[in-house]
């Protein structure tokens, strides 16, 4: 196996431990001995865990603008993009459930670490939010779409943490509808007059 090769290996194995046991809980050891290789031959692609996280979270935002950027592709309507990102829940149901959404428990992690790190981590939801503030400025919110991004960005967050602590699979799917309804009621939403938008909430 090539160096590269290798340290992506590192990468991604790391990225599935830190997910499913933490990463405070992650020891090299434990990285090492889910890649194969000794420790000696560890500490020639990283010196310290936290360059490992580092590599992680980079990781993390490269895929998440890959996946952001095929959904842009896929069609032209910004209402059928923000149910992919909707759905989402849906396709990680089972890990979900099993371990939270992986970018809202880093973040919480690193938090309560008050890791130098969670800035960092935090700009993953960053993407998702700018993301959805365009698809939402698409759909005629205008200066309503950040408001609205953060909106459901925090709605699905909530979902992932109650689908951790019940494990309930209809829970979310049910979610998952309404939140579908919503979005098909926007237009209404957009055309309510200041004081309605200041005395309504989206859900």
């Amino acid at each position: 196996m090539t160096m590269h090769a290798t340290r992506d290996l590192i990468v991604d194995k790391a990225d599935a431990l830190f997910y499913e046991g933490g990463f405070e809980a992650t020891s090299f050891a434990d990285i090492a001995a889910a890649v194969g290789i000794s420790r000696g031959n560890f500490y020639h692609h990283f010196k310290t865990k936290d360059d490992i996280l580092s590599a992680v979270i980079a990781r993390r935002m490269a895929r998440t603008r890959a996946m952001l950027d095929d959904w842009q592709a896929a069609g032209d309507d910004p209402r059928e993009r923000i149910i992919s990102f909707i759905r989402i829940l849906i396709a990680n149901r089972t890990q979900i459930m099993a371990y939270g959404c992986p970018v809202g428990t880093l973040c919480c992690e690193l938090a309560k670490l008050d890791h130098a790190a969670q800035d960092r981590a935090a700009e993953i939801f960053g993407l998702f939010r700018e993301w959805l503030t365009e698809q939402f400025r698409a759909l005629g919110a205008d200066d309503r779409s950040a408001v609205l991004a953060l909106q459901l960005l925090a709605r699905s967050q909530g979902v992932a943490v109650m689908a951790t602590a019940f494990r309930d699979e209809a829970f979310i799917r049910s979610e998952v509808a309404e939140m579908e309804r919503w979005l098909a009621a926007q237009p209404d939403l957009f055309h309510q007059t200041d004081k309605e938008h200041r005395c309504s909430s989206p859900f």
